[in-house]
């Protein structure tokens, strides 16, 4: 796509056809870091390892996703969107493929570690071929309402692909239906997307790469091992701060840089900054429904895995109605000022809904709460993810598609840390004070775990909405900034 000039989107049904792959492309990124987690039981059984290695089996694709996509995002800019996607298409598919095979528990884990390096290539290397493909509004509005669609959907997909796959065939297709989609979205990829040089410098600031994937290695790091070894340990704690100091010396250095990985002109804009800061909270935020509702529907009302996947069903629809909806009716007409604190709102009132379930709670006691999350994704992940690419420069959108996945990365990995410790901490208190430790306290015990984890998780989302409100420009003030810029830039700037 890096032949296609920001201003002259192709006007024939092709890049209907581009949408498609590059959806394709995220919808298997995205549902793997959850696929995978249905399939664990299964394959902890046959490959002996144990309960405290099980989490690396999660751990290792998160670390490394996460730590290599700014690295992933520069590559795209620097030696063509096409390219970096069709390589990440190839690598993902070989590691999953290595994984689905795998005899031994370090295969298992080195192959979900190279999941996630080839995850960090074709990331960002997708969105922004959606970003430089789209750049009349109307388009662009129903593209990224498919594309946000599958980023607030693709772990109930995860979960409930990942159910089917484990109860009726093995638990190693869950990593091997990964070369099926590959191979589908390949052969589209190389027949649509256009070949041609990539504009921008060839020339990769290896320190600066080094600080930022050992700076977003060492964050996701101290989260992810928050659970297993409490927030009292050295790891956690020493992981975070080497984080905060590695991060400071890294944007120190993009300021001076004459080619930064990162330029932060991406996102010090301050509807971008909003929109990465939106993605994250949601990343952060939505963990309340995935995690802790699967383990209420398994743990506590005895669903199956593929029962709980077919459960978020209607979440799921309601993401992809409420997805194009927004994009294409309600963000031209107010804005994300109002849609995305809107989103937050729903987030919020869905996590406190969910604070009502009991013991024996009917499947409909769950719908309220489920539909309210589904709206809420909806509202925030396509409008966050549009403004969050919108007004780049082409030979930028690799490094801000790069922020996207970063901030939905770094949101999942604190949600996860931040509301498995507050859950935990919550059971253990309430067996304390309600000894002798019987199966209906423990229960109970479990039930108000969730119920914590729901309330933290409306904080964040409330959180959400206030800092969105405040962040983000009003259309007025968005309007003004377009009168001054250039013919060229308004007419694919900030239409919403």
């Amino acid at each position: 796509m890096s032949s296609t000039s920001p201003d002259s989107a192709p006007a024939d049904r092709r890049r209907w056809y581009v949408l498609a792959t590059v959806a394709l492309a995220q919808l298997m990124v995205v549902l793997d870091a959850t696929i995978v987690n249905i399939a664990l039981p299964s394959a902890q059984a046959e490959l002996g390892f144990s309960d405290n290695d099980r989490q690396w089996v999660v751990t290792a694709y998160a670390l490394a996703f996460g730590s290599l996509l700014l690295l992933g995002g520069r590559l795209s800019d620097m030696f063509g969107r096409r390219r970096m996607f069709l390589i990440g298409l190839v690598g993902f598919a070989g590691a999953s493929a290595l994984g689905g095979a795998a005899q031994t528990f370090g295969l298992l884990v080195g192959a979900r570690a190279l999941q996630g390096a080839f995850g960090a290539v074709l990331a960002p290397a997708a969105l922004s071929v959606l970003t430089t493909t789209f750049t009349v509004p109307k388009d662009r509005a129903r593209a990224f309402g498919v594309f946000g669609a599958i980023a607030g959907m693709g772990g109930a997909i995860g979960l409930l692909l990942g159910g089917f796959l484990t109860e009726n065939f093995d638990w190693r297709w869950n990593l091997y239906v990964n070369v099926v989609i590959a191979v589908i979205a390949f052969a589209a990829g190389s027949a649509l997307l256009q070949r041609g040089r990539q504009p921008g410098h060839h020339r990769l600031e290896v320190p600066d790469v080094l600080l930022g994937a050992a700076g977003l290695f060492a964050l996701v790091f101290g989260f992810s091992q928050a659970e297993p070894k409490g927030w009292d340990s050295a790891w956690v704690w020493g992981s975070l701060v080497a984080s905060v100091v590695l991060l400071a010396v890294f944007v120190v250095r993009q300021r001076r840089s004459k080619y930064p990985v990162l330029p932060l002109t991406v996102i010090l804009d301050r509807d971008r900054g909003a929109s990465f800061l939106s993605i994250l909270v949601a990343g952060s935020g939505m963990f309340g429904a995935f995690l802790f509702v699967t383990y209420y529907m398994q743990a506590t009302l005895g669903y199956s895995a593929m029962q709980t996947g077919a459960a978020f069903l209607p979440m799921i629809f309601s993401i992809i109605i409420t997805a194009q909806i927004m994009t294409n009716i309600v963000l031209p007409r107010v804005g994300p000022k109002v849609l995305v604190p809107f989103g937050m709102a729903l987030g919020a009132l869905g996590m406190l809904w969910f604070t009502t379930l009991e013991l024996d709670s009917p499947y409909a006691r769950l719908l309220p709460g489920l539909i309210a999350m589904g709206v809420g994704m909806g509202s925030i992940m396509p409008a966050s993810f549009q403004l969050a690419t919108l007004g780049v420069a082409p030979q930028q959108a690799g490094a801000a598609s790069a922020m996207v996945s970063t901030s939905q990365q770094v949101g999942g990995a604190i949600g996860t840390a931040v509301l498995n410790t507050l859950a935990a901490t919550a059971v253990t208190a309430f067996v304390t004070d309600h000894a002798p430790a019987t199966p209906d306290v423990i229960a109970q015990a479990q039930l108000h775990g969730y119920s914590t984890a729901y309330v933290c998780s409306a904080a964040i989302f409330a959180g959400g909405l206030l800092m969105s409100a405040l962040l983000f420009r009003t259309r007025a003030d968005r309007a003004a900034r377009l009168e001054a810029a250039p013919p060229a830039a308004s007419e694919v700037a900030l239409a919403h």
